[in-house]
């Protein structure tokens, strides 16, 4: 009895719980919330404390689905775990709205919660047509209006989202209406709004749009493509509808006469057309002549003969094979030609082949007969031979002819002649016969080798490979076998005492040319000789060609520095007062380079400076002026290396070392003065100035001589003191132990002359430019930076 009490209490308690589960909980989403977003807070709306949900082990169960949402059991909330598609949830159109059935179980006590979650329509999906092109088959003769369904565009969306309505491309044949069925889906209908005409638009391409009615809209397209069915609404049309056909009697049986041609615009059985004879055409001219029913063509059957029979009419009938059948037709009129039926005959009497290629002019080469069986004008006949030939024909009697050389020929130019003999009579049409003979020259030795150039220029770098190739001249000669074969040879010619063959070989046979010996562009720059090129004919000829050999400098060559002059090896001693100016020119440093162009280039620049403030270096010219004036700080001493580079690759270069000393003196040199420019190239032919430089030491020593000896023997005499020359230069070499000083007219003079001042010696340290005037001048010990009365001066004239 108890036990029947506790069950009665389970079933009441069950009943109680399972009417509370029934009520279910509502909630609408839209379709594709992202993950983790926040549906609803369960703990809230179902009334439950927070605090317990994990001991109640709170879980969702999510009924005929996959799990799209997860409750948080710390905060109570729903929220989805992944994307929602209402379109796969629901695939199914038949109901507007779509749920999502969900249960909420908790434990300690059971708790069932049913929830019910709307899945939203979203215009995410646009409308699609089943297939992407509609292809409708419409005869050209279907009247106007006419209606023709096509297939409507699906839109998984539902309600204001699926297709809405249709757009269609413009066209003036079709146009749409739009239909709406009884579940509201949308159709269209194409109808046809003028009539269809094959022959002038056989395809029409068009566009049908769906478009839903989400916002924003979306849309699908389709291609109408109609095809227009052809009709029997043509009839053949032949391009000409009366010809004239002209046919030479004797044509063999089965000669084309003519092919009749009839088209129609209709398209298949509308548009196959068979040919026939009309009723008009007479039996004769049907026996004579075939007609090919498929083809149009017309052959001959019979054999025509101009005097039995000169004109055939016919009239020929072209009939397509459409269900209603249509034809056209045209008349023809053939005209038989009397035939000049016998060929005229030509025969070759004599010929001669070969012959030299120098024969005389008016020479026979051939005689030649011609002939022809019929009468009249068929029976007469003319011959000729082609016009752009050195050959022309003499009648000598009735029907003979002499072919004869009419212009030189040239074997070179065409080594032999295809002479074709053309005999034709004067019938109607004419009918003609040609016999061909060709014509052999033999060669003479007419032509004198040829080298593709008059004046070859060869550049040959110095220091080359005794043995080396430098060149390949190859010459031609347009005659045959022995008046063909080259030979090549150097045309001697002495150059110092020394023959090309000694210094260049060239190979016989082929024309290589080679250097014998090695090349220095400081001793030779350039060859100028003739390669003779000599045929093997009987008598032999020949022709030369000029070779210049043009040796190219290398920079093998490094500077030599010739200013400030120095014992190789050592080291410039310069002394220098301490008063000297800013911007005063020390020393000039001039290095001279053999090498030629940019291998001879010199730039300048310090090595090595004691005091990088004190001096300056021009990198073009060399010059090493003061930045400012020595203070008492400066040392005594000063050591400058300088560097002169060439500009080849690699470049080559030398140094020189200075040793400065600074001086206590009186005499203060002139601040810097114009300097005169002299207009010279030092580099332009360095043979040219070290026999100039030779002279030079050789008469500025002989003046310096003289100069002394006046300047010795002369007693001083009171005279006002000359001023200075225009564009003159003071400099002292040494104050301490002057006793002359040289006055040149422009800054430049010491990098030319160096002044022995005890030994009154005046040195050259490097070329000197010709036309220079220098003054030189004897001071007396002490007087100051002027010439004085006591000092004595002579002009030197180079």
């Amino acid at each position: 009895m108890e036990s029947c009490k506790r069950y009665v209490l389970l079933v009441v308690v069950f009943y109680i719980l399972r009417n509370i589960s029934a009520s279910a909980t509502h909630y609408s989403i839209p379709e594709e919330m992202k993950e983790g977003s926040v549906v609803a807070n369960l703990a809230t709306d179902l009334s439950l404390d927070v605090k317990t949900l994990n001991q109640r082990k709170m879980r969702l169960d999510i009924i005929a689905n996959k799990k799209y949402l997860d409750v948080n059991k710390e905060t109570g909330e729903l929220f989805v775990i992944e994307k929602i598609d209402r379109e796969h949830i629901c695939p199914t159109k038949s109901s507007a709205s779509c749920y999502l059935k969900v249960e909420i179980i908790l434990e300690n006590p059971l708790r069932i919660f049913n929830i019910e979650i709307e899945i939203l329509d979203m215009n995410d999906n646009a409308p699609q047509f089943r297939r992407d092109a509609i292809h409708l088959d419409i005869s050209e003769s279907t009247p106007k209006g006419e209606r023709f369904s096509l297939s409507n565009a699906v839109d998984p969306d539902v309600g204001a989202n699926s297709v809405k309505t249709y757009h269609f491309s413009e066209s003036e044949y079709f146009h749409i209406e739009i239909q709406t069925g009884r579940d509201g889906s949308k159709s269209a209908e194409l109808i046809l709004t003028k009539p269809l005409d094959r022959e002038q638009h056989a395809v029409h391409n068009l566009i049908l749009t769906a478009v839903d009615g989400g916002t924003p809209a979306r849309s699908g397209t389709a291609s109408v493509i109609v095809h227009v069915l052809d009709t029997n609404d043509n009839a053949p049309v032949f391009e000409k509808v009366s010809q004239s056909v002209k046919i030479m009697e004797n044509s063999p049986i089965g000669s084309l006469v003519i092919h009749l041609n009839a088209t129609d615009l209709d398209e298949g059985s509308n548009s196959d057309i068979s040919y026939s004879y009309s009723l008009y055409t007479s039996e004769k001219t049907q026996q004579t002549f075939n007609l090919n029913s498929a083809t149009g063509e017309i052959t001959v059957k019979g054999m025509l003969n101009y005097e039995d029979f000169r004109i055939y009419d016919m009239e020929v009938i072209a009939t397509d094979k459409g269900a209603n059948s249509l034809s056209g037709q045209c008349t023809i009129k053939i005209l038989v030609e009397d035939m000049n039926d016998n060929h005229p005959e030509i025969s070759i009497k004599s010929f001669q082949s070969p012959v030299n290629e120098n024969i005389e002019l008016d020479t026979v080469i051939a005689v030649v007969s011609v002939s022809d069986t019929d009468s009249g004008d068929n029976g007469v006949v003319d011959l000729h031979i082609p016009d752009n030939i050195p050959f022309k024909l003499r009648e000598s009697s009735d029907n003979y002819y002499e072919l004869v050389v009419s212009e030189p020929l040239d074997r070179e130019k065409v080594p032999e002649y295809d002479i074709t003999f053309t005999v034709t009579d004067r019938g109607s049409p004419p009918l003609s016969d040609n016999e061909t003979m060709t014509l052999e020259l033999l060669d003479v030795n007419d032509n004198v080798p040829q080298f593709p150039q008059s004046f070859y220029t060869i550049r040959v770098m110095e220091n080359n490979a005794p043995g080396a190739l430098l060149s390949s001249l190859t010459a031609f000669d347009p005659d045959l076998h022995e008046n063909q074969y080259l030979v090549y040879f150097i045309v001697e010619k002495e150059i110092a005492n020394t023959s090309m063959s000694m210094l260049f070989s060239i190979n016989p046979e082929n024309g290589n040319l080679y250097a014998l010996k090695t090349f220095d562009y400081e001793i030779e720059k350039e060859f100028l000789f003739h390669i003779e090129a000599r045929d093997s004919g009987s008598p032999p000829l020949s022709s030369n060609v000029t070779v210049h050999i043009i040796i190219v400098d290398q920079n093998d060559n490094a500077p030599v520095i010739v200013s400030p002059w120095r014992a190789h090896g050592s080291v410039v001693d310069e002394k220098i007062p301490r008063s000297t100016d800013k911007g005063s020119l020390v020393a000039k440093v001039i290095a001279l380079d053999t090498d030629s162009v940019h291998n001879s280039r010199i730039t300048y620049q310090f090595l090595q400076v004691t005091d990088a403030t004190l001096f300056s270096l021009d990198q073009y010219n060399g010059e090493i002026r003061t930045m400012r004036m020595f203070s008492y700080r400066d040392p005594r001493h000063q050591r400058l290396v300088v560097v002169a580079k060439d500009n080849g690759e690699p470049a080559l270069s030398a140094t020189v070392t200075i040793k400065l000393s600074t001086v206590e003196t009186a005499v203060k040199a002139y601040s810097d003065m114009t300097e005169v420019s002299l207009e010279y190239d030092i580099f332009s032919d360095l043979n040219l100035y070290l026999v100039i430089g030779l002279g030079s030491v050789s008469f500025l020593l002989l003046i310096t001589i003289l100069v002394t000896i006046v300047l010795k023997c002369q007693k001083p005499k009171p005279s006002k003191a000359a001023p200075p020359c225009r564009n003159s230069v003071i400099s002292e070499r040494n104050s301490t132990i002057a006793d002359s000083t040289l006055v040149s007219n422009d800054a430049y003079w010491y990098s030319l002359f160096l002044a022995e001042t005890r030994k009154g010696k005046l040195v050259v340290r490097q070329p000197v430019p010709k036309g220079s005037r220098y003054i030189v001048s004897s001071i007396p010990r002490g007087t100051g930076q002027t010439q004085t009365s006591d000092s004595a001066a002579s002009t030197l004239q180079v």
